[in-house]
């Protein structure tokens, strides 16, 4: 309703009152207005449910150390927000509303410091990483691998953020295209994005050796190991990333489920990864890779928008659904997958589209 004005009076009141906090964040801030406004959203949304809110505000407060946010800081940030809403409330900001929201907020600090405390314990804040490799696959997408000094244990499917010297205090959230090797190289999959400042960077502007800071792990869109079920995987461009970190975790599989990989393009030249994928599925006979190209009349395989393609390719309820990519691609998808039938509870997603402006 009120848009950007929320998070701008937000961080205006912030930074008034508590100067000290403005070298926490970017010059520019509106990509962190943007992500206030996702992650409000999430906990008003989520606040009846507290099982499901938990673990994204325990990665919340991990995620946050790397910013050198303390839990001194937290009630600086209360009284900013409730000042904020407050404003924006206006009339309808009555004493016992004021109340819950304080009530609320300080469940919600008191989540995530402890989360960050607990972290504080077994791991630093953030891990030094090194370029090992860089490959242009595209003139606007890159796959690079990278080790960190230290080690650092995720989930396949998990993202984390990333943050270059030549972009100070800018973090932005990319997937681990592999699963955890011994030796702590990780890949990623990095696609230029039109105003995306950390991309440009890391797609066109790195070089071997060059250093990068990287953040825990954070998301939920992994391998669930317990359910038996055959497994489908639909990954719309660099969305591919956590999707393949999956496929090899399965590939360790004492007995692995047959897969299904539906890896979506608009052009032909954007399949950046495809003769990797193909070599995977040459040597996984339970795997099988399906390329798809929407808007290329040259392209000789599937054609179409993806989500009509991984429709007409079978019935996949009896099937776990992977879904990474675009905002649209991951909605449309959902939304043919379950007019299918298959189960809501079965379909697991991650939405890149936050991850830049």
């Amino acid at each position: 309703m009120h848009g950007d004005a929320v998070p701008l009076f937000f961080y205006s009141d912030l930074f008034l009152r508590h100067p000290e906090t403005r070298d926490l964040f970017p010059v520019s801030m509106v990509t962190t207005r943007g992500r206030l406004v996702y992650a409000l959203a999430r906990i008003v949304s989520q606040a009846d449910n507290l099982a499901e809110l938990e673990p994204f505000l325990q990665s919340l407060g991990r995620d946050h150390r790397k910013f050198g946010a303390i839990a001194e800081h937290f009630p600086a940030v209360g009284t900013s927000l409730l000042a904020t809403l407050a404003h924006f409330n206006g009339p309808a900001w009555t004493p016992r509303l004021a109340d819950d929201w304080k009530a609320a907020y300080g469940l919600v600090s008191q989540i995530m410091i402890e989360a960050a405390q607990g972290d504080a314990v077994n791991r630093p804040a953030f891990w030094q990483a090194t370029v090992l490799a860089h490959e242009l696959r595209r003139f606007d997408i890159a796959v690079f691998r990278v080790v960190t000094s230290e080690p650092l244990d995720y989930l396949p499917g998990q993202s984390i953020s990333m943050e270059s010297p030549e972009r100070p205090r800018i973090w932005r959230f990319y997937s681990m295209a592999n699963a955890p090797r011994d030796d702590q190289t990780m890949d990623f999959h990095v696609r230029m994005i039109d105003g995306g400042t950390l991309s440009m960077v890391l797609a066109r502007g790195l070089a071997v050796g060059a250093r990068l800071r990287i953040g825990p792990p954070f998301g939920v869109l992994t391998y669930d190991l317990t359910s038996g079920r055959d497994v489908l995987l639909v990954a719309g461009s660099t969305g591919l990333a956590p999707l393949k970190a999956i496929t090899e975790q399965i590939a360790t599989l004492a007995d692995p489920p047959r897969v299904h990989l539906f890896f979506g393009v608009r052009t032909a030249d954007s399949l950046y990864d495809l003769a990797d994928l193909e070599k995977m599925a040459a040597g996984y006979p339970w795997l099988t890779v399906v390329p798809a190209v929407s808007d290329d009349p040259r392209f000789g395989g599937e054609r179409g928008p993806l989500p009509e393609v991984v429709a007409r390719a079978g019935n996949w309820h009896e099937h776990d659904v992977y879904v990474c990519g675009p905002t649209a691609m991951v909605e449309a998808t959902i939304t043919q997958l379950t007019a299918m039938g298959v189960p809501r509870s079965q379909i697991h997603s991650e939405d890149l589209g936050w991850s830049e402006p």
